[in-house]
């Protein structure tokens, strides 16, 4: 039976199914990564090179010179993924013990689509000053930092925080990864459906983390502000909201920014009319009721973005009548999801040693994700490359290397060839390295787990 023919108790039974296979998988497997050596050991002699007292001459080097810890140390290619569990998923503050899990599945995407070696650090504090002051000191031992699942509004003033003072790339994946992922979906499915993005209607569900950041990164890929409109549970955004001056800067912001309609209501007035909704709100299924979908444009595009239930399912909005549907879940078309950015933006960055991660090099990102899947054939059910399509990662790992050389942000200056072998290489190495480990059995056949 195909996808199309199941009835709606059975697309319910198969969007349950992960959840309950990653009960059973993730108590099996003890959870998803471990540290292996990657320098050979041909006999004990050679730990009198890796450490007592070999390793004091690479100690004294980086000393003298402190960037010589890129050349002999993990650093070059290491990123820190720091959460303080106060927003995971659409489950909200949990707690740094259960976020682990998802951060360890972020670092297993950083390593299988990437190639970039990752660490999961869930700090058991939600003060944002000593998040901010625990990344600082962590920074020696890492090449960037991968902020992830910390509560608004202070994952803002994080980020911008430690942008500003932290001494290596810090990327809020929430923010800049969402946005980048996003805003490429965007790009081809307006394309798809014959509209400009740049002059369609935008409609934004939620005014979190993640759609702010897409307003944003939106905004300085040349969409007018005044052809969006946000909307809170509160209502829609515009300048009566003053309860948001004080305490919401960044809301406030997009108050005085967007809605050049002059709309006024809730989330049925927002959707009125508009080309695309892009929902990144409460875990659904309900929170758009699936008639406002009729009240959009023709041609409508819906991308329902909460984890781990879409605001509307797929077959809602498509039975209103949109023309293209997004998720967030692998399970359905269309998985508009971060880790077709985050892996790759990282390669790119490491490989040039860029000093931050900008606009214009998430853009760089976005627009080389839309290519991709527009020379690959896009239709309405494919307008982004699938983990799948591993091309893409290197491909998207060079632009985002090639403009932080354009923009003067980077300490290593490669070519665009050089950029290419290295990325294709580690991220070849990466996806080999675990194919090798499950055909020996080091890494064990998950459907034991099922047949205990």
């Amino acid at each position: 039976m195909t996808k199309e023919n199941m009835s709606v108790e059975e697309r319910l039974i198969m969007a349950e199914k992960p959840g309950k296979d990653a009960m059973v998988l993730h108590k099996y497997y003890g959870g998803k990564i471990e540290v292996v050596p990657k320098a050979a050991v041909r006999n004990y002699d050679d730990f009198a090179i890796w450490y007592s007292p070999g390793v004091a001459a690479p100690c004294k080097a980086i000393h003298e010179d402190i960037d010589e810890v890129y050349a002999h140390t993990w650093k070059w290619n290491t990123v820190a993924v720091v959460s303080d569990g106060t927003r995971v998923l659409g489950l909200g503050d949990i707690g740094p013990e259960a976020a682990m899990p998802m951060m360890e599945g972020k670092v297993m995407l950083y390593k299988y689509l990437g190639g970039v070696d990752a660490v999961p650090i869930c700090l058991d504090t939600k003060d944002p000053d000593k998040i901010i002051e625990a990344v600082n000191l962590m920074a020696p031992s890492f090449g960037g930092v991968n902020l992830e699942d910390i509560s608004m509004p202070k994952c803002f003033d994080i980020l911008d925080t430690l942008r500003e003072t932290c001494k290596i790339p810090v990327w809020h994946d929430d923010q800049q990864g969402a946005a980048t992922v996003v805003y490429a979906a965007a790009i081809n499915a307006m394309k798809l459906v014959g509209k400009d993005i740049k002059k369609s209607h935008i409609c934004l569900v939620g005014a979190g983390a993640a759609n702010i950041a897409i307003a944003r990164l939106m905004f300085a890929a040349g969409i007018n502000p005044k052809n969006l409109v946000m909307v809170d549970s509160k209502g829609i955004l515009n300048p009566e909201r003053e309860e948001l001056k004080k305490n919401f800067k960044q809301k406030w912001k997009m108050c005085e920014q967007t809605n050049g309609a002059g709309k006024k209501g809730g989330l049925k007035e927002a959707m009125e009319g508009a080309d695309i909704v892009i929902a990144a709100s409460a875990p659904g299924p309900g929170t758009i009721p699936k008639e406002y979908v009729k009240r959009m444009a023709n041609d409508a595009v819906v991308f329902a973005t909460a984890n781990p239930v879409p605001e509307v399912w797929p077959w809602e909005a498509k039975e209103m009548g949109a023309k293209i549907v997004a998720t967030c879940r692998s399970d359905f078309p269309n998985q508009v999801n971060n880790s077709m950015g985050f892996p790759a933006v990282f390669r790119g960055t490491l490989d040039v040693r860029a000093k931050t991660i900008t606009d214009e090099m998430c853009i760089a990102a976005a627009e080389e994700l839309a290519k991709f899947a527009e020379k690959k054939g896009m239709y309405e059910e494919y307008i982004l490359p699938l983990m799948s399509d591993w091309e893409v990662f290197p491909l998207e790992a060079v632009a985002v290397a090639m403009k932080a050389q354009e923009q003067g942000l980077a300490r290593l200056k490669l070519t665009r060839q050089e950029l290419t072998d290295r990325a294709e290489f580690m991220i070849k190495r990466s996806r080999e390295i675990t194919e090798i480990m499950m055909k020996s059995g080091y890494i064990a056949d998950p459907e034991l787990a099922f047949n205990k």
